[in-house]
């Protein structure tokens, strides 16, 4: 989280974060996800480990939700560690930012492809280079395996 402060939004910069959702501490439920980041003004960071090792996430400026469509604004963000921090920002092409249900949660799309995906068990993702934000595969794989996840919110 530290490392990731200066992408943030400005207005965010200084505000303390605090861990809304663990799957160590919550189990692996995207439902339970969804219901732990309810507060719909806050910003998300999403931040997973895979079973290789791999850290990489996303941030949205606003909660993490199901929905019929995606949401979302242009400060959205994906990011990955592998080696080094990179982040991956809106090319303004599409505004396919975020999009959920209990199946399935969505970060980046266009040409059916998705920049991040997660599945409703959090035991599976994907990574593809999307139109949203001209990202390169977040993990080694474009099929990861999750091996931790983290949801992080404003105090």
């Amino acid at each position: 989280v530290p490392q990731l402060g200066p992408q943030l939004p400005p207005r965010l910069t200084q505000e303390p974060w605090h861990l809304l959702y663990s799957t160590g501490r919550d189990g692996f439920s995207l439902r339970t996800l969804y219901r732990s980041g309810a507060r719909p003004d806050s910003p998300a960071l999403l931040l997973i480990r895979d079973t290789e090792a791999q850290a990489f996430g996303a941030f949205s400026a606003s909660a993490l939700r199901s929905s019929s469509g995606f949401y979302g604004t242009g400060e959205t963000f994906l990011f990955s560690f592998c080696p080094a921090l990179k982040v991956f920002r809106w090319t303004g092409r599409n505004d396919f930012f975020v999009k959920g249900d209990v199946n399935l949660l969505m970060v980046g799309g266009g040409s059916g492809r998705f920049g991040l995906w997660l599945d409703g068990d959090l035991h599976h993702g994907g990574s593809q280079p999307c139109e949203t934000f001209d990202n390169e595969t977040l993990s080694h794989r474009e099929q990861f395996c999750i091996q931790d996840l983290e949801l992080w919110g404003l105090a």
